[in-house]
């Protein structure tokens, strides 16, 4: 089968669980026999306008980011004549489209040739751009609502012009069903999967903890995130200074890149827990297994918008417990777990508590760290495999093909 996916992120550099997803599902459909390209934006690190990413074409075009018009029509302009060039080359089978832009372009070309078109939607890309944006002095006037009508209209032309939704929780699929009055019907639930090789329990932390020069003697929390304000990073900081006060042999490594960069460092000596806590700054993503193998617990402090949340199961394969906000997809992953994983609510009082109770255990009780280790990695391994998720993907691509 001939597939095209649109996208507006690349396969080539994964630095979220959007191109964390895009790599996963493209390159496994290689490796399964299909002829995958995909066709997405250039970004400045990019070196050319073509790659081959394990087997997959990734075609870029330029898109000017002058202004919001510029960026919409030059983005049309040229995912049109990159799709003439694909198109030429081969017949296509089959599109995915993961975001709303680059497949906007080509909507029309689409009905004109007949092609069946599955839109993955990995979120809402309006509230995303409302939850990055929203909070800055001057986004709020006539302009910004006139670019969150714009991005809601877009995103609800794609989908509704789609064969087949595909969305990775319950909580997208009811957030598509409100937001743009979508039929549950036209909706499949298929979520993310996790490389089960790649993310494993450590036989020992030392080894990792040293290669990451972490304390061998400490509690060590976890996690990575975009610093973006939905995430929840600066609760998280406060919890740490609560815990401190019964526990003081906690270490929090905070890894991710983002606009809040300034302010989490700024919060860290407002909140004295600078000694608690370390900014690792962005992990690459062949160095992550090894910071899930050196922790004690992963931690999801997310506030909104939490889709599904990869991490969640890359640290749960990884032998590692997560706790977790009662937020969006984290809580349809975790209730099957546990429910002592998921907080109270989003406060860092809640999230206190919870690691505080759990550090308690453990210390009370050590074999019960390893028995938990292989509750998570067990329960991953049953329900998040990415061959269980591109075997489900495939069957939708072959049936749309064959109607």
């Amino acid at each position: 089968m001939n597939l095209l996916i649109f996208a507006d992120v690349s396969a080539a550099h994964v630095i979220g669980g959007a191109e964390r997803v895009l790599h996963a599902q493209s390159t496994r459909l290689v490796r399964k026999g299909h002829r995958v390209d995909i066709i997405t934006r250039k970004y400045p690190h990019h070196h050319s306008g073509h790659q081959n990413i394990e087997g997959v074409e990734e075609w870029r075009y330029p898109a000017t980011h002058n202004n919001a018009f510029s960026y919409l029509a030059t983005t049309i302009k040229n995912s049109r004549f990159l799709f003439d060039l694909v198109y030429r080359q081969h017949p296509v089978d089959c599109i995915n489209a993961h975001q709303p832009f680059t497949a906007f372009g080509i909507l029309k070309i689409l009905q004109s040739h007949k092609i069946p078109m599955v839109y993955t939607c990995h979120s809402l890309s309006f509230e995303e751009f409302r939850s990055r944006r929203g909070n800055r002095a001057g986004l709020k006037g006539p302009l910004y609502q006139v670019e969150i009508w714009c991005r809601k209209y877009i995103e609800k032309k794609v989908l509704r012009a789609a064969d087949r939704i595909i969305v990775l929780s319950e909580f997208t699929k009811q957030k598509l069903c409100t937001q743009h009055q979508l039929g549950a019907e036209t909706i499949s639930i298929v979520p993310g999967g996790v490389d089960l090789s790649r993310f494993h329990p450590a036989p020992d932390k030392t080894k990792a903890r040293r290669r990451l020069n972490a304390p061998l003697d400490k509690f060590i929390l976890f996690t990575v995130r975009n610093l973006v304000p939905r995430m929840g990073l600066e609760n998280l900081i406060r919890a740490v200074g609560i815990i401190v006060e019964k526990v003081p042999d906690i270490l929090l490594i905070l890894g991710g890149a983002g606009s809040l960069e300034n302010n989490l460092k700024q919060l860290l000596k407002e909140t004295g827990t600078e000694k608690y806590i370390r900014i690792e700054g962005f992990i690459p993503e062949d160095q992550l297994p090894v910071y899930y193998r050196m922790a004690d617990a992963f931690i999801l402090p997310t506030q909104e918008l939490e889709g599904f949340g990869l991490v969640t199961i890359e640290a749960l394969a990884s032998g590692l417990p997560v706790f977790g906000t009662p937020v969006g997809g984290t809580c349809e992953i975790l209730s099957q777990l546990h429910e002592d994983y998921l907080f109270a609510d989003r406060s860092p009082e809640a999230m206190a508590k919870s690691i505080i109770s759990y550090y308690d255990r453990v210390k009370r009780n050590p074999p019960l760290e390893k028995d938990v280790s292989n509750k998570c990695r067990d329960f991953a391994q049953k329900n998040y495999s990415w061959d269980k998720n591109i075997d489900t993907l495939e069957s939708i691509f072959i049936q749309l093909t064959k109607n």
